[in-house]
């Protein structure tokens, strides 16, 4: 099966993807990978770019090329048999990883080529990865003695296993949950939430109404169904998935997976010479400090906490006032929250969604980078899926095609849940010819129901605006080494910076103007409904504030502080935090902390603060844009030049700088949450 993958240089051909040739065709590939590096290495006496890195870099994406769909698929279309196989591999690629990363003679020649003469003639992009790969070869554990060498390596495989196990089991404990309903159950729940209840039941032969605990069958029960018994078994099902809490109590049981994972993360650190988990996290990152990370987390939260208390003082009261509630519980917060929005704004997130039809968002959205970058976007109309929603498209510049993109938005059943950006192949020179980046671009919205098109939120406009800002860090890129191309390379608190400076457009009267238009009708947004909309952009900005603050410090802290010996230990930090900076304290048996794919089966491990960080990042950058025009060309092209183009090869902060001509500021993030900044 890798020479079937690796003959399509282009796109993946998912259709002759058989689950049974995956881990013979990887574990092939990597032998024939390592004998090729030894054969690079016997060979040559000098070694040059030309005769050792550039060689590797094409074995490494021909590997990188197979596994890219196989992981693909297995978050997107997961099955049993393909899980098995998925599984298999890791073991291999991990074990391949470590015996590159310590390969003492490989890192030897690293050296010899960065203290040639001729190392400053190369390429900015090829001297930036032969450094950064002096730092993994040191990272990776290439000076340790062979004992503790061969530790790393079952540190490593053992890591990647739970991280693994770890998503199946919310994956699983996902799906296990679903429930058929009547419609005087969903009494409250806007017609599109209806249909879509309506919809699912007819899909699995049933009668009635079928809720689940994909996000958005449980984001309408939560914040319109006024059935409260019925939202908190939502809500409850929810926030106990793969824990020893909830319906399905120890059943994927995340728990013993939390531990060992900080444990091997704790002893891999040390290993290493760092402390903790947290400082070797931040040998990639923007961060220099675990002081400066959990410094700048609470200089947020002496910003917001004083508000994000006052709006929850509001919700409190205004419920007691309007509907006799005089406690609110975690699983009455979204719904009276929403009655409170609908109040204060006569506006409701429903309200915008029959503007908001993909047909005309994607269009839109495209028209935004065509006007900020100067390229456009086509659809393919032929091409190897693996799921009849899932879309092609081109971006093309001067006639010539630069990039593709996959685009797979709802959701569905063994499909991962979240929204994610990843690699397909990366833009690199291949000979005389460049290899064109290729993206997955992944959502879960709410599919289309009956003759309409998917009609999104909100909320969902700015995911997709969030995920295609990814996309095009991957591929607008202009670097032709694989090492710093596109997202690879960049510190891991940049790499939001271009995901959520692209969501700045939807908040633009201007923008909207062409990303909006009724489904039925194409009449314009109305003024009006932009003006509420826009009015309740920042309702409750603080609490949402506060909550992401929450999961940061616990992320950060949980892999700073001595490692847990016990499950209460965790649940005691996640209990700390929330005295410091929550407003809502979620009930005894909420387990958010289970599901928490992002630090346990994701990249996100001491690093969930990036989102945070990235963002005063991106509203600083967006600001520069307030100041010249939100379409202005010559703007689009600095940022294009500075920081999409660049990729990871400069480090993150002069890429910054470079276009926004000083450091940070965290002035405009408070402004555009609606935060003041008075001093306190």
């Amino acid at each position: 099966m890798a020479n079937i993958l690796l003959k399509s240089h282009s796109l993946p051909p998912f259709s002759l993807i058989r689950n049974e040739d995956i881990e013979p065709a990887i574990r092939e590939l990597i032998t024939q990978t390592k004998d090729e590096i030894e054969r690079l290495l016997n060979v040559n006496t000098v070694y040059t770019w030309e005769n050792l890195l550039q060689p590797i870099e094409q074995l490494d994406d021909d590997l990188a090329n197979c596994w890219s769909p196989i992981s693909h698929l297995n978050g997107v279309m997961n099955s049993q048999d393909l899980r098995t196989a998925y599984n298999a591999c890791l073991p291999l690629l991990s074990e391949y990883n470590t015996w590159l990363g310590q390969h003492t003679r490989l890192c030897a020649a690293h050296k010899d080529i960065a203290n040639a003469e001729h190392f400053s003639a190369l390429e900015c992009g090829q001297q930036r990865a032969v450094t950064n790969a002096l730092r993994d070869f040191h990272l990776a554990g290439v000076s340790l003695p062979d004992e503790e060498k061969a530790r790393y390596g079952e540190l490593k495989m053992r890591l990647s296993e739970l991280a693994s196990k770890f998503g199946e089991n919310v994956l699983d404990a996902t799906n296990a949950w679903s429930k058929v309903v009547s419609k005087d159950d969903l009494e409250g729940l806007p017609a599109s939430a209806l249909a879509a209840a309506k919809q699912a039941a007819e899909n699995a032969e049933l009668d009635g109404y079928l809720i689940n605990l994909e996000f958005p069958s449980v984001q309408p029960v939560l914040s319109y169904c006024d059935n409260e018994a019925l939202r908190r078994e939502v809500y409850t099902a929810n926030c106990t998935r793969a824990s020893d809490q909830g319906p399905h109590a120890g059943q994927w049981d995340n728990s013993s997976i939390i531990l060992e994972t900080l444990e091997l993360r704790a002893e891999l650190a040390q290993l290493l010479g760092f402390q903790n988990y947290a400082e070797l996290s931040l040998a990639k990152k923007m961060a220099n400090e675990t002081q400066q990370v959990t410094l700048f987390l609470q200089e947020l939260n002496q910003h917001s906490r004083a508000q994000a208390q006052r709006e929850l003082s509001e919700l409190q009261s205004f419920a007691e006032t309007h509907f006799a509630i005089e406690q609110l519980n975690a699983w009455d917060i979204p719904y009276y929250a929403e009655k409170l929005r609908q109040h204060r704004f006569n506006f409701s997130q429903e309200d915008i969604r029959p503007y908001l039809p993909i047909t005309k968002v994607l269009p839109g959205l495209f028209e935004v980078v065509k006007r900020l970058y100067g390229v456009d976007i086509e659809k393919c109309t032929a091409f190897d899926s693996y799921h009849p929603d899932v879309q092609l498209f081109e971006i093309n510049e001067h006639g010539k095609t630069i990039a593709r993109f996959y685009l797979d938005l709802y959701a569905r059943a063994d499909k991962r849940g979240g929204a994610w950006m990843d690699d397909c192949r990366v833009r690199r020179r291949v000979g005389e010819h460049l290899q064109l980046p290729v993206a997955y671009m992944v959502c879960n919205f709410t599919p289309a129901v009956g003759d309409a098109p998917a009609l999104l939120t909100d909320s969902e406009l700015v995911t997709l605006f969030h995920e295609f800002g990814h996309g095009l860090h991957h591929m607008l890129t202009q670097q032709t080494v694989a090492a710093v191309s596109g997202i690879n390379g960049v510190a891991w608190d940049a790499v939001e910076l271009p995901s959520q400076f692209l969501e700045n457009w939807c908040w633009e009267e201007e923008a909207l103007a062409f990303i909006s238009g009724h489904y039925l009708t194409g009449e314009p947004l109305p003024t009006d409904l932009l003006s509420k909309m826009l009015a309740a952009r920042n309702f409750q900005s603080a609490m949402l504030m506060a909550r992401q603050l929450e999961f940061s410090l616990f992320d950060f802290r949980l892999h700073l502080e001595n490692k847990p010996d016990n499950q209460s230990q965790v649940q005691q930090l996640m209990d700390d935090i929330r005295d410091e900076v929550a407003v809502v304290v979620p009930p005894p048996f909420n387990r958010f902390g289970h599901s928490f794919s992002h630090i346990f089966a994701g990249g996100y491990a001491a690093g969930y603060y990036s989102y945070k960080w990235a963002e005063v990042l991106s509203a600083d950058a967006f600001s520069r844009f307030e100041e010249e025009g939100i379409f202005n060309s010559s703007t689009g092209a600095d940022f294009r030049t500075n920081i999409l183009e660049a990729g990871g090869s400069q480090d993150a902060m002069n890429l910054f700088v470079a276009f926004r001509g000083r450091k940070p500021d965290i002035e405009p993030l408070l402004r555009h949450c609606g935060i003041s900044t008075v001093s306190l």
